[in-house]
């Protein structure tokens, strides 16, 4: 392939983008990222390995130059070549017309301001809040027993709390346990390593 823009420059100093860009002025046509991606290895001579190496910032660079443009199907073409209306006439017209009918069919247009009192929603009266409040007897059975049996409880609790304050606690037993590290005992520890 023969690229008159190209032919004088340096293949190595040569960008992807610059290569795909005139393959495609060039051309005159919209191509399948992959077949222009074949192109371009093709015309700077690189292997299959570069090729993998180069891929992902290639078409990243494609996405990101505002020269290049996808037509869906990961197809590429020059934006050059299309005025903003085709853009999105292109992209549109691969999704049917009759999906696009069907679509707006199906919604149920309702009127907000009709008043027509049985569909409304009145918020008013299902606020829980302004229930009045039963109490049902049965439900809480005021025991006698169950309160003595508390009261028993925090007896048991109180008494027990009263014996642990009895016991005066012992500041010289605590350290009577601890002593000096001497250098001997240090000597000792590192032995048994």
């Amino acid at each position: 392939m023969k690229l008159p823009r190209l032919d004088k420059q340096n293949k190595k100093q040569i960008s992807m983008v610059e290569v795909a860009y005139e393959i495609l002025r060039e051309t005159g046509q919209v191509h399948a990222f992959e077949d222009l991606l074949a192109s371009v290895q093709d015309y700077l001579g690189m292997s299959q390995a570069e090729l993998e190496d180069k891929m992902a910032v290639f078409y990243t660079e494609l996405n990101a130059d505002g020269s290049f443009i996808s037509v869906g199907e990961n197809r590429w073409a020059l934006r050059a070549w299309y005025p903003i209306d085709a853009i999105n006439e292109e992209i549109v017209s691969s999704i049917d017309d009759d999906e696009i009918k069907s679509k707006h069919k199906s919604r149920k247009r309702t009127n907000v301001f009709s008043t027509d009192d049985d569909d409304m929603i009145d918020y008013n009266s299902d606020d829980p809040e302004d229930e009045d409040l039963t109490v049902d007897d049965d439900l809480y059975d005021d025991d006698e027993d169950g309160e003595e049996e508390e009261d028993a409880e925090l007896r048991d609790y109180a008494s027990d709390l009263g014996e642990l304050g009895d016991e005066e606690a012992d500041d010289d037993a605590i350290e009577d346990q601890l002593h000096e590290i001497d250098e001997d005992d240090l000597d000792d520890d590192e032995d048994d390593f």
